[in-house]
């Protein structure tokens, strides 16, 4: 019982990085990526849908997206979409595709990137602290209902702490990382 839930937590807490992680794509960094697109969702016949089921999206080069819509009705739905989710350029339609050229980064975007990706961080952290604590509970009830001894458990807790250091210190590690990256001109 013990063991099945610390695997639990363990895939919990994994799942709090691998969040991160996507979340970390919608920051903007020094090369322009599609994936700051990825909120961005057009009405497509009475369903809300994202670029790139509607059309080609593709960085052309470190500042430059081009969406190609499948269907050339949608060119305006596609424009206005990407006007409202403030991306960080505005879109520039010719009749056939959607351009956005996005400026070169301030060092000031930059350090507001940073800032966002901390937030992210250390939202990641409280849910590996809130899968911490529903681990503790589990096994601390396991204790009151008699189903495993008092060393068991406090041996159970320690190994769920030692996961969740193990966890927050990935999560450091890789915002270092990210930090360094963002701030790289």
């Amino acid at each position: 019982m013990v063991n099945e839930i610390y695997a639990h937590c363990e895939t919990e807490m994994q799942g709090g990085v691998e969040h991160m992680q996507r979340d970390f794509k919608t920051l903007r960094t020094g090369k322009i990526t599609t994936s700051v697109l990825d909120n961005i969702k057009i009405d497509y016949y009475g369903t809300l849908t994202a670029l790139d089921q509607v059309g080609s999206v593709i960085a052309a080069d470190a500042t430059t997206i081009v969406i190609n819509p499948w269907e050339k009705n949608l060119l305006s739905l596609i424009e206005s979409a990407i006007s409202k989710g403030n991306v960080g350029a505005n879109p520039n339609n010719d009749g056939n595709q959607i351009k956005l050229f996005f400026p070169a980064m301030t060092v000031e975007q930059r350090k507001e990137s940073v800032k966002q990706m901390k937030g992210m961080g250390e939202n990641a952290k409280v849910s590996i602290r809130n899968d911490r604590r529903d681990a503790n509970d589990k096994i601390k009830r396991l204790e009151k209902d008699k189903e495993i001894t008092a060393d068991e458990s406090k041996t159970a807790q320690e190994s769920i702490q030692k996961l969740t250091d193990k966890f927050i210190s990935k999560i450091d590690q890789i915002l270092k990382e990210k930090e360094v990256d963002i701030l790289k001109v």
